[in-house]
Parts: C-alpha cells; structure tokens; sequence
C-alpha cells in the first residue's frame, strides 16, 4: 500500500474514532447543533413579525440562509474543544508512538465536524420549513448550497484546529473561537447591512460571512448573487489556508 492509502486509511480510522466520541458523548454535538436551530426559532417568533411589517415580506426567507452559517461557527468550537481535550489527555502522545499518518489525527476532526455540520444544516432546513420557509431552488442550487457550506466548515475546522492545539486547556479552547461565533451576527445574516450605521455597515459588508450568506439567500430564494460567490470561495480558501499552515506548524512543534 502507497504512502497516500496508508494517510487516507488512517484518516479514515481517527473519522470513525471521533464520530464515535460524539455519539458516546453527544452533550457538545447537541449543543452546538441545537442551539442554532432554536436561535433561528427566537429570532422568527421574537423579531420576525416587526421585521415582516417594516418589510413586507416573509422573514424566515431572509433568516433561513444567514443561520446556516451559525451552525459551522458554533462546530469550530466543537473541533477546538476535542482538538485541546486529546492533547491535554496525552492521546496524541499515544498516536505519536503508533505507525500512523500524523495528520490523520487532525483530519478525522475536520472530517468529522464537516459531516456533523451538514447533517445539522439538514436538521435546520427541515424545522425551517415547518415553520414557513420557502426556497425556489432547484435540485443543482441545493447541491451548490451544501456544497459551499461544507466548504465553509472544512476551512473554519482548520482554524478550530490551530486554536485547539493552542489553548492550554478545553475550557480556554470553547471561548477562544468566540469572535468568530459572534461573525454571522455582525452580517447579513439577521437584517440587510443597509439599515446598519454607517461605520457597522463597513465591517458587515467587508467581513467574510456576508458574502458568504448573500451567495447562499441568491441559491435558495432566487436573489441577486453578483460577485459574492467567487468572493465567498476566496475567503474560504484563504482562511482554510492560513488555518491549515497555522494547525500543521503547531502540530509539527509538539510531536516533533
């Protein structure tokens, strides 16, 4: 068996080793995928109605798309979390005796996570549904709209990553990524940026997760995407990219 198989084999292994702790220990997963699904129950019943009346339309059409990009948020929390614990356990001490890929370790997180998000994105388009979303999009648009999630949580895994390998301890590492759970918030994803004042306009508009949102509410609900989509695979491959250099440079340090 080649280099590569021997790598994709034993990432394969640490996936199932990790989808396997959070099945066992399901308190985080539930958290982190519940929780942006009962934020979008809030956010409709709380504020929806206000929302409708000022602009006539159906609220949860708007909501829907930006709280997609909640949920890969929260789970980079999840990826820090269980990145610190297995360090902090001495479990990737124990790897680093084994004839294994080192990587792996890392992949079977993100790999994990990325599964775990799609499969909560699932959960939330079907309670959005029951409580009156309605998407136009065809059979290819959703393909596109999973797929760019899963992009979306594939480079932020990588980031949860870096900050796991970083955080001294597992509680550090759950309040470390807040920043970047507060992002989707700070969009487009809750009102339109053009309601904001001026000065929070200009970071909304300029900060990853608005475009990212816009490119999804295009696919789904038929709006004008523009740029915002080959802007949105930019800024995911260069936080996937500063996240992946950032985790295999730490990671390097400690098990060399």
């Amino acid at each position: 068996m080649s280099t590569p198989s021997y790598a994709l084999a034993d990432s394969v292994t640490m996936l199932r080793r990790n989808l396997l702790h959070a099945k066992r220990y399901p308190a985080m997963t539930f958290s982190v995928v519940v929780m942006p699904v009962i934020l979008m129950l809030v956010f409709t019943f709380v504020f929806g109605g206000a929302l409708e009346m000022s602009s006539g339309g159906n609220y949860i059409d708007y909501l829907a798309p930006g709280m997609m990009m909640v949920l890969p948020a929260y789970l980079t929390v999840s990826v820090a979390v269980s990145i610190t614990t297995d360090t902090t356990k001495g479990i990737v001490n124990r790897f680093r005796t084994m004839a294994i890929s080192q990587p792996s370790v890392l992949a079977g997180h993100v790999v994990g996570a990325l599964i775990q998000a799609l499969l909560g994105i699932a959960i939330m388009v079907a309670v959005a549904l029951l409580i009156g979303f309605r998407p136009n999009a065809n059979p290819v648009e959703w393909l596109a709209v999973f797929g760019l999630i899963g992009l979306v949580m594939f480079s932020l895994s990588w980031v949860g990553v870096a900050i796991g390998l970083i955080a001294p301890t597992p509680e550090s590492a759950s309040n470390m990524p807040f920043p970047l759970v507060m992002l989707p918030f700070l969009g487009s994803g809750l009102v339109a940026t053009d309601t904001m004042p001026v000065v929070m306009r200009q970071f909304a508009e300029y900060q990853p997760f608005t475009p990212i949102t816009e490119t999804l509410r295009g696919l789904l609900m038929g709006t004008e995407i523009g740029s915002n989509g080959i802007i949105s695979i930019a800024w995911c491959a260069g936080i996937g990219l500063v996240g992946y250099v950032w985790s295999m440079s730490r990671f390097r340090k400690q098990v060399g």
